[in-house]
């Protein structure tokens, strides 16, 4: 059964009274991966706040529907949403920084995340915080818990926020550009760490991103959106290797010198 189903979403802005998102539709297995890819404007972020119901002001689902575990989205009050947001569902964004209290070492961020979502008692949320730093493959994970955000780097960093992120164990996350501001290095560790929590717990993926390598080495079946609207659609080998639509085919050709044509060679000898 699917843990997620978008059916047909419209998303509306109510300023400029228009479909900023218009028809997107896609259903999302255990342990799998969808990619959304497309330029910036596309509707890709706001699909994705429309799944975790945090659109920004002005912005409303306006047809179409979301399931999320089997539930309409539509039909959940505001606790409802509070509780199935970190223990169903969870998110990686792009800053990580951005989303962690500066004051507070990460590692009691972490544990507040298990204490709240998991009613843990304190001794265990820190314990099991410790598990998750090692669990995101930081190198120390006892003196990482005791560190500052501006202590670690950007990388450390989005492990970090993974670690939050899986706190409570959810069944989906969504990675939105969560590699995008990292080194190429630093990118394909992330990028490994996401397949290996998928191989491990049958954590379902969305990865939005613009980088069409990085959607080649996670995602099974890839949406490409232009201006809101669902240009194609089909298995990742499909829209790499036999694109139908011209700006997919734009898109491929602008990334081939970013290394989308080592991956898409990997593809091709793991194939044979």
């Amino acid at each position: 059964m699917a843990l997620l189903s978008l059916r047909d979403v419209r998303i509306r802005d109510g300023v400029g009274e228009r479909d900023v998102v218009n028809g997107v539709s896609f259903d999302l297995a255990p342990g799998r991966v969808v990619g959304i890819v497309g330029e910036s404007g596309s509707g890709k972020t706001l699909t994705c706040r429309a799944v975790l119901g945090i659109l920004p002001e002005h912005f409303t689902v306006a047809g179409g529907t979301i399931e999320l575990a089997g539930r309409d989205t539509a039909t959940l009050t505001q606790r409802e949403w509070t509780a199935l947001r970190g223990a169903t569902i969870s998110a990686v964004f792009q800053d990580p920084a951005s989303y962690l209290n500066p004051s507070l070492t990460v590692g009691s961020q972490i544990a507040e995340v298990v204490r709240v979502k998991k009613g843990a008692g304190r001794r265990e949320a820190k314990r099991r915080a410790v598990e998750l730093l090692s669990a995101v493959r930081l190198h120390d994970p006892e003196l990482s818990y005791r560190q500052y955000p501006h202590e670690l780097s950007g990388g450390m960093l989005q492990r970090v926020l993974i670690a939050a992120a899986i706190a409570a164990d959810p069944q989906v996350l969504i990675a939105d550009e969560a590699t995008t501001a990292l080194d190429v290095t630093v990118q394909a560790e992330i990028l490994d760490l996401l397949a290996d929590l998928r191989e491990r717990t049958g954590l379902a993926l969305v990865v939005v991103s613009h980088d069409l390598a990085v959607v080649a080495q996670l995602c099974d079946e890839v949406l490409v959106l232009r201006a809101g609207e669902t240009v194609e659609q089909g298995p990742t080998e499909q829209i790499l290797f036999a694109p139908r639509h011209e700006y997919t085919r734009l898109l491929i050709t602008e990334h081939e010198q970013y290394g989308l044509d080592r991956v898409m060679d990997r593809e091709l000898d793991h194939v044979g």
